[in-house]
């Protein structure tokens, strides 16, 4: 899981120029040869993931896209006018304003696994000492798209809303290697980001755990997101069998010492991925 990083630097008067201190970013002529520019809405919706990502100043998303100052200064004005965009009048940093929240809510008020999940989410809270989680894959990562924990003492970076690279943790690892080939390739090539000394960042052991999961059905991790947390994880499936999201299982590593718990947690996962994956149309004979 990818802990989200925010950027940290002093703060600055609103409008005001980072030229004024040096600190104006310059785009080098190799970076924009490899990428066309941002122009419009495509700019609007870079600079929205950017802050999303790290909430930050101006300056830190000029740095972030290799972007003109005044380009950014002006598009980040514009979408906070619109509610888009939230200012931080101590530190001039800015976040994903309530407008774009109240839009994005409305994605999981009518999310079809969400809603073929609760159920069966309802029953699994009643269970003592994990973390339950439906995530999805937005682009390079993997999603909380919701999460519910009894625990007697709080886990870290596994609430609704965290996101993680997909290689790391069980949950990324399941909606990774049911993608289509040539996005695992491309993701292969990537570099990998280690999370910890357990998090695989090697490509050849990666894509081996991959078709290992494939074999299985799950994955189960540990200590490769935080040194103390274990998880497994299996796939939800649509009706034509394509997988849309994982339902997966967090908890403190000290658990895989009871065999027997973990043996029912991993029936317990199965079955309930399996029930969710019939209620969206999906039947076992499909695959």
């Amino acid at each position: 899981m990818e802990e989200t990083r925010r950027v940290r630097g002093g703060a600055r008067k609103a409008g005001a120029s980072p030229a004024a201190t040096g600190s104006r970013p310059r785009a080098t002529a190799s970076a924009k040869s490899k990428t066309p520019p941002l122009r419009g809405m495509a700019r609007a919706f870079a600079v929205l993931e950017q802050l999303a990502q790290n909430p930050g100043r101006v300056v830190d998303v000029t740095r972030g896209l290799d972007l003109p100052w005044a380009t950014v200064h002006r598009t980040v004005i514009q979408l906070e006018k619109a509610g888009f965009l939230k200012r931080d009048d101590r530190t001039s940093q800015y976040q994903i304003g309530p407008r774009l929240w109240h839009i994005g809510s409305s994605y999981l008020a009518n999310h079809r696994v969400l809603k073929a999940a609760m159920p069966y989410l309802a029953q699994i809270q009643e269970s003592e000492g994990i973390v339950v989680q439906i995530t999805e894959r937005i682009g390079d990562l993997t999603v909380a798209i919701y999460s519910a924990q009894r625990l007697a003492e709080d886990i870290t970076k596994a609430h609704y809303g965290y996101h993680f690279p997909l290689h790391a943790g069980s949950k990324g690892q399941v909606l990774l290697a049911y993608e289509d080939p040539d996005f695992i390739d491309a993701y292969l090539r990537r570099d990998l980001e280690r999370l910890t000394s357990e998090t695989i960042t090697d490509p050849a052991v990666l894509r081996a755990e991959l078709a290992k999961i494939r074999r299985a059905g799950m994955a189960l991790t540990v200590a490769d997101v935080q040194p103390f947390t274990a998880s497994m994880a299996a796939p939800i499936r649509d009706g034509a069998g394509k997988v849309v999201a994982s339902l997966c299982f967090i908890f403190r590593k000290v658990l895989l010492r009871n065999e027997k718990r973990r043996e029912e947690l991993q029936d317990q996962l199965m079955h309930m991925a399996h029930s969710i994956s019939i209620d969206l149309g999906w039947r076992p004979d499909q695959g």
